[in-house]
């Protein structure tokens, strides 16, 4: 670790300390040059994967939009709130799991139906007819029958 005082590039570990949360390490450390105090913290960086689009372009994860897919299909059903949050935690979760660096956006949004399927079956059929985009009633019908499987 380089001194941020005097830019020397080597500084010795004085005290560590793990955060109340467990979720990073503090260090204070010594500059082995200027004999300066600084303190450094350590935490986990967890990088979500790029979405690649059926058209083949790439873009950053958004978790907004998994956000705004879900407030759209439960427009007006009685859903609360901690149970979206805990499937969009969820997702996310399964996302950082799979340790990919790039995941078809398709994928995303089977997810998406999956958690809204558990949450309300309403729900989940708004957010399939536009996500499979829906071309007649023929669809609704096979997406109903679907949903009243066990």
């Amino acid at each position: 670790m380089k001194c941020p005082f005097c830019n020397y590039e080597d500084t010795q570990v004085v005290d560590s300390r793990v955060s109340e949360a467990s979720d990073s390490i503090r260090r204070r450390r010594r500059c082995v040059a200027c004999d300066k105090r600084f303190t450094t913290y350590e935490t986990v960086e967890l990088r979500m994967p790029l979405l690649v689009k059926s058209n083949g372009s790439r873009e950053d994860f958004d978790e907004k939009k998994i956000r705004t897919g879900f407030s759209r299909a439960l427009h007006s059903r009685p859903v609360p709130a901690n149970l979206v949050e805990d499937a969009v935690n969820r997702i996310i979760q399964q996302l950082l799991s799979l340790g990919e660096r790039e995941i078809e956006s398709r994928h995303v949004g089977e997810l998406v139906m999956a958690e809204l399927r558990k949450l309300d079956k309403v729900a989940y059929i708004r957010f399939a007819s536009v996500y499979r985009n829906f071309q007649d009633e023929e669809d609704f019908r096979d997406v109903l029958k679907e949903v009243q499987k066990p």
